[in-house]
């Protein structure tokens, strides 16, 4: 119960972070775009994502909404299964979902009430960005890694057994 915990403070924490972002700047788009630069690599700025991870699919007309919403449904419920079955030793794995279900989560919510996901975070140097991303997505990659960790460790010092 504690890993579903971490994955429900994780959806929480991932809205109330994009409530508040949304109240105290405007969203970003072509001609204004309000920022708080925090330093010279990292700023918040709020944006609107219709597609998937890097905005893939955002063009596509309004369709990909209900796909991405069917597919992170149905990884929710796949992931939400496989935490359950995990056993009590393996500890590293079960933080690892715990991770990507409370970042899936917290894209999904956003995906089903509003069409899109509200992404802040922005990091840059000089002219190169990196595509904007939440507390979600940071959860789901802190989760992948952790993940692959996993892989290559276990329990008893015998790396990839």
């Amino acid at each position: 119960m504690l890993y579903f915990g971490i994955s429900i403070g994780l959806l929480l924490l991932d809205q109330a972070t994009k409530k508040y972002m949304s109240s105290i700047l405007p969203l970003c788009q072509p001609g204004y775009c309000k920022s708080l630069e925090i330093l010279p690599v990292f700023k918040l700025t709020v944006v609107h994502n219709e597609g998937a991870a890097f905005s893939f699919l955002s063009d596509a007309g309004g369709w990909q909404r209900w796909l991405l919403v069917a597919i992170s449904s149905l990884v929710s419920i796949f992931l939400t299964v496989w935490l359950y079955r995990v056993s009590r030793q393996e500890k590293l794995l079960a933080l690892a979902l715990a991770c990507i279900l409370g970042g899936a989560l917290g894209n999904l919510v956003d995906r089903v009430l509003q069409g899109y996901v509200v992404d802040f975070f922005v990091v840059y140097y000089e002219q190169y960005y990196f595509p904007a991303f939440n507390i979600a997505d940071s959860a789901i990659s802190v989760g992948a890694a952790l993940l692959v960790i996993d892989m290559f460790y276990k329990p008893g010092g015998k790396a990839g057994a």
